[in-house]
C-alpha cells in the first residue's frame, strides 16, 4: 500500500491516521518533494478510473493563475501536474491496481 501524501493537509494526516488505526504501514510517498513522473501518473490515474483534469485541485493559485479556462488534453494536463506537483488532490492511496483518493478520508476503506 502507498499513499501520496502531504503532510501539511489535514485530509492526508487523517487519511493516514486512518490506514494506520486499521492496521496498516502504507509506503508514504511525499509526492510534493518526489513528484510523480508522467508515466506514474498515467498509472495513477488509470487505477483511479478518472481523467486527469479530475485529479486537479481547482482552487490552487497556480491552477488559477495558469490553467483556468484552458482546454488541455490529457497528456497536457499530466503535464501541469508533473510541473506543478500542487495542483495534484491529495491524498491518493494505492493498494494493487486499485487506487482512491481520501477525500473524505473513509474512501481508502474500500482497499482494505
Amino acid at each position: 500500500m502507498k499513499i501520496y501524501h502531504n503532510p501539511r493537509c489535514r485530509k492526508s494526516r487523517e487519511t493516514l491516521a486512518l490506514l494506520e488505526e486499521n492496521g496498516q504501514a502504507p509506503e508514504i510517498i511525499l509526492y510534493l518533494d518526489t513528484p510523480p513522473t508522467a508515466k506514474e501518473l498515467k498509472a495513477i490515474i488509470k487505477k483511479l478510473g478518472i481523467k486527469p483534469y479530475d485529479l486537479l485541485r481547482r482552487g490552487e493559485a497556480i491552477f488559477k493563475s495558469e490553467y483556468k479556462g484552458r482546454d488541455l488534453t490529457d497528456d497536457e494536463w499530466i503535464e501541469a501536474m508533473v510541473q506543478h506537483p500542487k495542483l495534484i488532490e491529495r491524498p491518493i492511496v494505492i493498494q494493487g491496481q486499485r487506487a482512491v483518493i481520501g477525500r473524505p478520508p473513509e474512501n481508502v476503506l474500500a482497499l482494505l
